[in-house]
């Protein structure tokens, strides 16, 4: 182990480049990751680094910088919309984990005071990873990652009455050093706290605009990255100084710029420095965490690692569902907060300070709050893997709709932005549809307004049947999950042989899949936008309308021909595959080339003759293989 900084450097970067990689490609997300990284390089594994406390501190300025983004996502006008969920589900959550965790700790014969404040650590779960891990699986946008974000502002929020509560519950005189500000008389505290605020509110409206204005005029990017960062330390540190959080500071202060013409340039100069302090950080965590006692008292740890989660998840599940969430919302929410989080390492820090407990006590609570984040990423491969598939399919808490059978020519599966277009289409034209879809609040909303659409999954055999698959001339598979889509198509080509499918298909490799299940007319989705799109924008060069026209058209033609020319492949070798793409992708731009030599040269097309015009409309006028592409 060295102390060279470049040699610390050398090995959080070594170990971040090393095991982040290796992490995603397990699909076990990056936090872990990092984590993993942090356990290797550790003081008890490769003794890399030892337990640096100064580097924890500087990482956790990533958490600082990552909460300041979030605010810049929060418009004041969204945040007020989502007082409900913070001081409804947020108060709730704390207050009963708190009191579960301590009513438990008094069960064993704990001290009220101590087990008070351990049931206050314990109600903090880890914004960065909760955040980063809802982020990267697409889960922050579902109402249940919407849950889960009003929670944990909350829980920043609540930083702050649990420091002024934590000198009350000291089990003796306070010894260690005060921290800056606890001297001040308490309406002079209050007094500065409000203040802090108020100058961040005022700052951010009348003062850091127009600088960033006048920056901004001098076209010199580094100057605006260092102001920006420069914005973040300051309001940093104006909190610590007046005894608050700072990730609570540079939130408020992202809220105060989130209706900022200069917010998205924010975003792009921190996004890399939040990202790579958020990674130090994990990697602190990792390196933190004390074998030694896990060694020495195994089962204490695991026991209490084990009660806490189980506490936290049930209080959190049962929440959740008394506010209504359904149950892939409360299972996100109870396992994806489960965790101690990263303030829970300030809270400890203090408690000992405070004399709340000693080091015996604060040892094993630091174990079991790294430990608790460091199975967080595995909670939500579970999440993600087992659990949220169980629950929103056949074991969903809204029984499938009973379906009528209304002999309806058309059976359609999924509902969402393809489907909702054809199946209007197709009822426009006298068609009628039974649509089954599995998002609940997309069926009721639909209902409403007039729409005929079941709640059910389509992987189910006695839905289909129901929903009259036998006697339909046509299934339209509109389902955007590829894994689902390809289950629905297998069934219906296995039970109804003889029924048509149309289905769309989100990119090639979906495209590929559901060829070999035998589904005939695929629909890919972004190929006809973007042919339009193509279309517009060589008209706007100065290309005839028909001109325009007909490149697109045999666009589509030569990438139709491609792709099914590259579907003998998919079951190849990959260096088989790759090279045979190559051919076809030189191939293809040779003949669109041929194609785009009268538009690229400027040359005037005299439009269609009668000959090609009745050979194009007579080649697309049966329903094509493939419209709409994602590549």
């Amino acid at each position: 182990m060295s102390d060279s900084v470049l040699f610390q450097a050398l090995v959080y970067l070594a170990a971040a480049v090393l095991c982040v990689p290796i992490a995603r490609r397990l699909g076990l997300g990056s936090v872990l990751g990092y984590l993993i990284a942090g356990v290797l390089i550790g003081p008890h594994v490769l003794k890399l680094v030892g337990h640096g406390a100064h580097v924890m501190h500087f990482a956790e300025f990533g958490v600082v910088m990552m909460l300041f983004l979030v605010g810049l996502e929060l418009k004041p006008s969204l945040l007020w919309e989502l007082r409900k969920p913070i001081f409804g589900l947020g108060g709730l959550q704390v207050l009963g984990t708190a009191a579960a965790v301590a009513g438990a700790a008094l069960a064993f014969g704990v001290d009220w005071r101590l087990a008070v404040a351990v049931g206050l650590v314990a109600a903090m779960s880890s914004t960065a990873i909760v955040l980063q891990s809802l982020g990267e699986k697409g889960l922050l946008k579902t109402a249940g990652g919407q849950a889960s974000f009003a929670v944990l502002l909350f829980q920043d929020l609540a930083v702050i009455p649990i420091l002024a509560v934590f000198p009350l519950l000291a089990v003796g005189a306070v010894t260690a050093p005060a921290a800056e500000g606890s001297s001040r008389p308490g309406w002079l505290q209050a007094l500065f706290v409000f203040g802090a605020v108020g100058l961040i509110v005022l700052a951010g409206r009348f003062v850091v605009r127009p600088l960033f204005r006048l920056l901004a005029e001098t076209r010199l990017r580094e100057v605006f990255t260092a102001f920006a960062l420069l914005l973040v330390v300051a309001i940093a540190s104006l909190m610590v100084t007046v005894g608050l959080s700072p990730a609570l500071g540079t939130f408020l202060a992202g809220v105060v710029l989130a209706d900022s013409e200069y917010r998205h340039e924010l975003e792009s100069d921190i996004e890399p420095f939040k990202g790579l302090l958020l990674g130090l950080f994990f990697i602190s965590v990792g390196a933190e965490i004390d074998f030694h006692l896990l060694v020495e008292r195994p089962l204490l740890v695991a026991g209490l690692l084990v009660g806490v989660l189980a506490l936290k998840a049930g209080v959190m599940y049962g929440i959740a569902r008394g506010f209504g969430l359904d149950r892939p919302g409360r299972w996100l929410t109870a396992l994806g907060l489960a965790q101690v989080g990263e303030f829970a390492f300030v809270l400890i820090n203090v408690g000992e300070q405070q004399r709340v407990w000693g080091a015996e006590v604060s040892r094993p609570l630091v174990a079991v709050v790294a430990l608790s984040m460091l199975v967080t990423p595995a909670l939500f491969v579970l999440l993600e893997r087992v659990v949220l598939p169980r629950v929103s399919g056949g074991g969903a808490a809204r029984p499938h709709d009973a379906v009528a059978h209304d002999d309806a020519a058309v059976v359609m599966a999924g509902f969402g932005r393809v489907g909702q277009v054809v199946g209007r289409m197709l009822r426009m034209a006298g068609h009628p549809v039974t649509v089954l879809d599995l998002d609940p609040a997309m069926v009721d909303l639909l209902r409403r307004l007039g729409q005929s659409v079941y709640y059910g999954d389509a992987s189910r055999l006695d839905l289909l049947v129901a929903a009259g698959c036998a006697r339909a001339k046509l299934f339209v598979l509109a389902i955007d999950d590829p894994e689902k889509s390809v289950e629905v198509a297998e069934l219906v080509r296995r039970h109804f042989p003889n029924l048509p499918i149309l289905a769309r298909a989100r990119n090639r490799g979906h495209y590929y899949r559901l060829r070999r299940v035998g589904v005939a007319g695929i629909f890919r989705e972004t190929l006809g936008t973007s042919l339009e799109l193509g279309e517009a924008a060589l008209r706007q060069l100065g290309s005839r309308a028909h001109t325009a026209h007909r490149v697109a058209l045999r666009w589509r033609e030569h990438d139709e021909a491609a792709l099914e020319d590259m579907a003998r492949f998919t079951g190849e070798d990959q260096s088989v595959w790759l090279a045979e793409a190559k051919k076809a992708l030189e191939n293809f731009e040779r003949a669109m080339r041929d194609e785009l030599t009268g538009v690229s040269t400027g040359e005037k097309d005299p439009g269609w003759d009668n000959e090609t015009l009745r050979a194009e409309v007579k080649g697309r006028a049966a329903p094509p293989t493939t419209t709409d592409q994602a590549s």
